[in-house]
């Protein structure tokens, strides 16, 4: 069963700012909850997202079990909004869709994401008890480091 996670934030910045920092998977740490131990693997000289680009990470997200994830860029509108799409992990599906509308008080950023677990009907009581939890537990936390750097001053 696909699931939908949908949160938006207004972040204190300008576009070019705000597309810089969620831009550059090597902040995605810097967002992400400790207990996580998530870790880009990608070596990236430039840091600049485009379409087709493969990021590798260790993420550790039920139980502290480690495992691979990898995630392509598959659309990009230059400071507009990006999809992430899960190639390999936990997940049967992941597509996530960033988006930035630049508005008078900065930006306002808007997360969707559709998921879905493996295993059918036990991937949905996993989903019940544990995943839709964790996930909004990781976005909860994403949306206070954000406060704190783009939040107003």
């Amino acid at each position: 069963m696909k699931h939908r996670l949908y949160r938006e934030q207004q972040l204190h910045c300008n576009i070019e700012t705000a597309w810089n920092f969620f831009s550059s998977a090597n902040n995605l740490s810097e967002i992400t909850p400790k207990d996580m131990n998530f870790i880009v693997l990608t070596a990236m000289e430039n840091d600049k997202i485009y379409e087709g680009m493969l990021i590798d990470y260790y993420v550790s997200p039920l139980l502290g079990i480690k495992m691979k994830w990898q995630t392509e860029i598959l659309k990009v509108d230059f400071q507009k909004s990006f999809i992430d799409f899960q190639k390999k992990g936990p997940y049967k599906l992941w597509h996530h869709h960033h988006e930035f509308i630049p508005n008078e008080n900065g930006v306002l950023m808007k997360d969707t994401i559709n998921y879905e677990l493996p295993m059918g009907f036990l991937g949905e009581i996993a989903h019940s008890l544990l995943v839709k939890k964790k996930l909004e537990h990781i976005f909860n936390y994403r949306f206070a480091v954000l406060e704190k750097i783009f939040g107003e001053k």
